[in-house]
């Protein structure tokens, strides 16, 4: 087969007119030549980091739609299937994602349950860490979130960066905010990366000090204005990643959209597609085309270098996007969940104080961090209720691997004037979570997940709206189409409910990651991640 038209030869860092023949999925030539073809023809664009699970789409589904934005690759860590499932889990994703042609790479999830202070489904220890970094599709042991364990020697978080040593994988990282000597120390023990810093100069320090920065965009952290400024310089050491994407986002854009957005700022083209298509294959060692003789044919046709819209997607040789279609079909889903909880009652959300003031958990709209405020309590018949006047209200996480009983406290900035919400998709030990303006909705939302063993949902007095996620209760067996019209649907009646967060459930899902600091709750309780310690509600 061959495509011509400007041919964008990144590695080299110059565009020709040219044509590119390739036979069984393999380019045999890349030669300049005159053509009419005005369009471009580059590598595809690799998301450096991912949950496919955040998408709600098994990962052939999510091949589906990324195609059609120019995403061939992704370096995914299924840290979130795997804290409900194990390695069982993480051996679903590799197995469904082995269906359609699409190069997923996935990681060993390093933190399995990310803490101590919250109940997983699974563990997967240092012995599991082994047994998922001798498979050949396992590239990087994924994002060391338990960076204080990596700092205070922590011996089981030692021994699995140790068998990603012996192993000869890089290993990922996840410090957000962490700076100075302790950054130093967590640099020393081998971990390459980080993907949550927030700030230019968190991610000025952590470039200077060896590490690669993944700028993030996705559909609840949104750090691409703090850091693109620093890529002119350190393009080599920089990627582009989402992290986290919900299925009306995907469906509208991808790493492309990133691409564009740098461009527009007038980087150097050739330097933000270093970013976005280039540096990962060395990193993770993966086996992508770089449009080179003898490279896999993997390669994207796009309709200028300004907005990136694609026209063609090619992987291994074969044309899996164009003309607005995609060409991959779907496979057949298995369903494996782990869901136990019981029905909950109106009492399980009660809270008994006569405190005058308490700790709120203040959610930042775009962040994953969060603050600690002090707000007064709203007391009724001793006990403590929400406040949709001061928006303050309750939060609440229900352990759903078995019985017992709900954690509570408060939170802000979520605006709801009516009702409740909930999720069985709660980082990243996937509990119930739930937010209301009285313990009556919340336990009704609660119970609908319960009912359905898992899903996102918003309820009100008289109307209930539950978008079903049976995988692992976390993911959908549907289309992006499907899941992502009927996301929209739920995310709509979440705002006409007074939410004014601009992604309600993605930030709702957040509010129990204990490794990202402030103030987060867990199964257990409301916990402190900028002490690393649970901390009692009275202020």
């Amino acid at each position: 087969m061959k495509v011509r038209g400007h041919i964008v030869d990144i590695l080299n860092e110059r565009i020709f007119k040219g044509e590119i023949t390739f036979t069984d999925g393999v380019i045999q030539s890349v030669v300049e030549k005159d053509c009419e073809e005005t369009h471009f023809i580059m590598p595809g664009f690799i998301d450096a980091h991912i949950h496919i699970e955040s998408s709600m789409l098994v990962p052939s589904e999510f091949a589906k739609v990324a195609v059609k934005h120019g995403t061939v690759v992704t370096v995914s860590d299924p840290h979130e299937i795997a804290n409900v499932l194990g390695i069982e889990g993480v051996e679903y994703m590799i197995d469904n994602g082995n269906q359609v042609p699409f190069k997923f790479n996935f990681g060993a999830p390093s933190c399995v349950p990310a803490t101590t202070f919250e109940s997983a489904g699974a563990e997967i220890n240092s012995d599991g860490i082994k047994s998922l970094l001798e498979k050949p599709e396992i590239k990087y042991l994924a994002e060391m979130m338990n960076y204080p364990g990596v700092i205070y020697d922590d011996s089981e978080v030692l021994q699995k960066i140790k068998w990603a040593k012996y192993f000869g994988k890089p290993i990922d990282g996840h410090a957000p905010g962490l700076r100075g000597d302790h950054l130093s120390k967590y640099i020393s023990a081998g971990i390459t990366t980080d993907h949550e810093c927030f700030t230019y100069d968190e991610g000025l320090e952590k470039l200077q000090k060896g590490m690669k920065v993944i700028i993030r965009e996705g559909s609840a952290a949104k750090n691409f204005n703090a850091l693109i400024d620093l890529l002119p310089e350190f393009y080599e050491n920089m990627m582009f990643c989402s992290d986290d994407k919900h299925p009306d986002d995907l469906l509208l854009g991808h790493i492309n959209q990133l691409c564009e957005r740098a461009v527009a700022k007038g980087i150097d083209v050739f330097k933000v597609l270093k970013a976005a298509c280039i540096n990962p294959i060395a990193h993770y060692n993966l086996d992508v085309g770089q449009l080179r003789v003898g490279d896999s044919a993997d390669f994207i046709v796009v309709e200028d270098l300004k907005h990136f819209k694609t026209e063609q997607t090619y992987i291994d040789g074969q044309l899996v996007f164009e003309k607005g279609l995609s060409k991959i079909e779907s496979v057949a889903i298995d369903i494996p969940n782990n869901f136990n909880a019981g029905k909950k009652q109106l009492k399980d959300f009660k809270l008994k104080s006569n405190t005058s003031t308490i700790k709120v958990i203040e959610c930042l709209d775009g962040e994953l961090v969060t603050n600690q405020v002090i707000a007064d309590a709203t007391v009724e018949d001793g006990h403590l209720i929400s406040n949709t006047e001061t928006d303050i209200l309750k939060i609440c996480v229900v352990n759903r691997y078995s019985d017992a009983p709900a954690s509570v406290a408060f939170i802000k900035n979520f605006g709801l004037k009516k009702g409740a919400i909930a999720s069985s998709v709660a980082h990243d030990s996937h509990n119930i979570i739930a937010v209301g303006v009285s313990d009556d909705m919340i336990c009704k939302a609660v119970n609908l997940l319960i009912e359905h063993k898992g899903g996102i949902c918003a309820v009100t007095q008289s109307e209930e709206n539950n978008v079903p996620l049976p995988v692992a209760g976390i993911m959908s067996d549907q289309s992006a189409e499907i899941i992502g019209k009927a996301y929209s649907e739920l995310d709509s009646m979440t705002k006409q409910m007074g939410c004014t967060l601009s992604a309600p459930y993605m930030s709702l899902s957040f509010m129990a990651l204990l490794v990202i600091p402030s103030l987060k709750l867990s199964d257990k309780g409301l916990f402190d991640g900028s002490i690393f310690k649970f901390t009692p509600i009275e202020a």
